[in-house]
Order: structure tokens, then C-alpha cells, then sequence
């Protein structure tokens, strides 16, 4: 398949990443992964709403840092805390396995979206995302309208990632291609805060931004700093928590990012409290025991992961009596509080690569769009999905 402009990241530091070949997948599958999406989608929009009026105290064992705090209880669209999100899935002997929440700058999202189409029409079979990227451009629209409604300025709206990563400059420009506003790319490196406002572009040329989507992940901005030392990032929050600047997604994203969410769901499932049985049942169903201490050495193997974390960063993967069966081997994460959560295998697939026949594991990222379940996407690495792992296109079976 010709290489487009879309999609320029098809190799990764030099090794393969996305693969000339395509796998199917039923009907059925499909239909459940959005079904899960969903159901789970339900839930995590409800403790946001939640715990978005919690104590600093509550948001603090949440592993949200201080800066972020303030900014985070702000409410724009009550029951949508994320317009894009991606939930990973394991496809596992008991079922399907939510494993985390990319709810605040997930990616993936030019190949799910855009690439997978493509790939379909080639080998002559039916997208499962068919249809994903007019979904979008209602997300992005309906909440510039929601920050409208709630008088904000929107004329001047702003698209950054990092100008350099090729990945996220690119997801970053596709998005906003997509998404029917009218907006500009600016590098990161390219804002400047000046008072009560952040602006984009330097010298005469600079404007003001009224709305920023940022593929920059709000932990990181808490801790941005100029070259002479100047708390850039903590001042950026407080322009959002003051309601001076509208973000994209939305604040109260990133309560749904930490893991340890996951951890307090299992807790209050587990004591049968603040859900509903339906509730209750779609939790048992797809989540997995998730806890901030080591309630499984001795019983179950288990996962150690970070809070936010990203691309398997600082994961461990531990046998039940505490032995290392395999470990992230990059520096980033380690630092941050961890969660422990059971175990489970993802399910081993065999595909073509450049170097031969590679047998893998496969997860599953089912993106998460206004509330909506949307495209699919799939992944193939070692026991961890990382940041070299395989982009694998994806067919519904006819």
C-alpha cells in the first residue's frame, strides 16, 4: 500500500511498526468490545463526576498531582469527562478484560481511524471502522459548543503536540483536520503564557488561544518549566482551572487517566457499595481486581504498573510468588505511585513481519468517542505492549 502523507510513522526508530497484512475478527467480537465500551465509558463518567468534587486529600491518593487539582474539578460536559478515550483490552480463556483507560491523550488514533479503512478497501474487506472519523467531528464541535455555552471565547483555537515527534505532530494534525473547526497547528515549543491568557506563535504574529487541544498529557504540564525556570505548566493550569482557557479533552479527563480509579471501582464493587446491580455485573464482568497495595503474592500473578503510565512504561509483569516473568525495560514512570492488578494472558496471535513469522500477544484498544464506543484497533508485541510493538489492521469476517 502506498505511504501518505496521513501516515508517515509506519517505522518506528528504524524497525517495523505497522504491518502489510490484516487480520478478522466476527462480527460478534466487534459488538462486544463496544458493548464493553460502553458500559464501562457509563461508569468512569460517573465517578468523575464524582470525585471531581472530592477533597485534595481524596484527588492526592488518586496520585493526581497538586497542580492539576484545582483545574481538574472543572466541569464542562458533565457526562462526557472525555470526548476521545481509549479503553486496552485483553481477549482472554475468561473473557474480555479491560486492562486501563487512555482517557486524556490517548493515540493510535490516525491508525484505528484512518489507516485501518484503508488497508480494508485493499485486501477487499469490511472495515470495523467504517464511519469512525464523521464521529470526530461531532465530538469536537459539540464540546467547542459546550465551552460556547458556558461563554467562553472559541475563536481562536489551537491545535500542539511536540513539533518534533513525528507520531503525535502527526495524530495532532489529523485531529484537527477531522474535526470540521477552524484552527491552526502550533508546536508546543511555540506557546507562551503573558498574563491571564496563553498565547500561540511568537513576536507580532502570536495570537491569543482561546481553545487548546493538546496531546500533551496534564501530569507532564504540571511539571513544564521554561529554560530560565519559570513554572510555565502550573501557570497553564491555573488559567484552566480559572476559566480562562478551554482544553481539549476536557480537564476532568484525567481523573478518569489514573489507574488507582480503577483500584477505587474494584474497592467500592467489591463492598457492594455506590453501583447498581447492572453496574455491579458489567464491573465483575470486565474489570480485574485492581488494588493500591499487594493483596496477590502468594495467591494469583499480577501486574505492578504506574498510575500514569503509557506504551507498558515501568509495567511488571510478576508471578504469584513474586518472581519477575518480564519488565519494562525504559527509564520513564518509575517514579510514580504504582497499582497492583491481576494478571491475565493476553491471547497469542502469528503474523507476518519484515523479519519472518513473529509470534506475539495481541491487545485490543476500543476508542471511546463522545460517550460512544468507536473504531478498534490492534496491537501485537512481547507479554508488554510497548511503544515498538506492531501495529496489526484489522477485518470483519463476511
Amino acid at each position: 500500500m502506498r505511504r501518505e502523507g496521513v501516515f508517515t510513522w509506519d517505522w518506528f526508530y528504524g524497525e517495523e511498526y505497522a504491518l502489510a497484512s490484516i487480520h478478522t475478527i466476527p462480527a460478534s467480537f466487534q459488538r462486544e468490545l463496544a458493548f464493553a465500551t460502553e458500559a464501562l465509558g457509563g461508569i468512569f463518567t460517573r465517578m468523575v463526576s464524582v470525585l471531581r468534587q472530592g477533597e485534595d486529600e481524596l484527588l492526592e491518593e488518586l496520585g493526581l498531582p497538586e497542580p492539576t487539582r484545582n483545574a481538574v474539578r472543572l466541569s464542562v460536559a458533565e457526562e462526557v469527562p472525555t470526548i476521545i478515550g481509549r479503553f486496552d483490552f485483553a481477549r482472554t480463556a475468561e473473557g474480555l478484560k479491560m486492562l486501563e483507560l487512555n482517557s486524556d491523550t490517548p493515540t493510535g488514533i490516525v491508525e484505528a481511524f484512518y489507516v485501518n479503512g484503508r488497508v480494508c478497501t485493499a485486501f477487499g474487506m469490511e472495515d470495523p471502522n467504517r464511519g469512525a472519523e464523521d464521529e470526530l467531528a461531532a465530538a469536537f464541535q459539540e464540546m467547542v459548543s459546550e465551552y460556547r455555552s458556558k461563554h467562553y471565547p472559541v475563536d481562536h483555537i489551537v491545535f500542539s503536540a511536540l513539533g518534533w515527534h513525528e507520531e503525535d505532530a502527526g495524530t495532532t494534525r489529523y485531529l484537527m483536520n477531522r474535526s470540521g473547526l477552524s484552527a491552526r497547528f502550533v508546536p508546543l515549543e511555540d506557546l507562551r503564557v503573558k498574563g491571564d491568557r496563553l498565547y500561540a506563535g511568537t513576536g507580532e504574529k502570536s495570537i491569543p488561544v482561546d481553545v487548546w487541544y493538546r496531546l500533551h498529557a496534564l501530569e507532564m504540564l504540571a511539571e513544564d518549566e521554561d529554560r530560565d525556570g519559570y513554572p510555565t505548566g502550573v501557570h497553564i493550569l491555573d488559567l484552566i482551572a480559572r476559566g480562562k482557557l478551554a482544553v481539549i479533552n476536557p480537564p476532568g479527563a484525567f481523573i478518569a487517566q489514573t489507574k488507582a480509579l480503577q483500584a477505587l471501582i474494584w474497592n467500592l464493587h467489591e463492598t457492594g457499595q455506590f453501583f447498581t446491580p447492572e453496574e455491579h455485573e458489567m464491573i465483575d464482568t470486565y474489570m480485574l481486581p485492581t488494588y493500591l497495595e499487594n493483596r496477590f503474592q502468594g495467591r494469583f500473578p499480577y501486574v505492578v504498573k504506574p498510575v500514569f503510565g503509557r506504551e507498558g512504561g515501568a509495567v511488571v509483569l510478576c508471578d504469584s510468588d513474586g518472581s519477575v516473568a518480564a519488565k519494562d525495560g525504559e527509564p520513564a514512570y518509575w517514579d510514580q505511585m504504582m497499582v497492583y492488578q491481576r494478571r491475565v494472558e493476553l491471547e497469542q496471535v502469528e503474523t507476518e513481519t519484515m523479519k519472518g513469522l513473529f509470534r506475539g500477544h495481541r491487545l485490543w484498544g476500543s476508542f471511546l468517542v463522545n460517550g460512544k464506543a468507536s473504531a478498534i484497533l490492534s496491537r501485537v508485541d512481547g507479554p508488554i505492549t510497548g511503544n515498538l510493538s506492531y501495529y496489526l489492521p484489522v477485518g470483519v469476517e463476511g
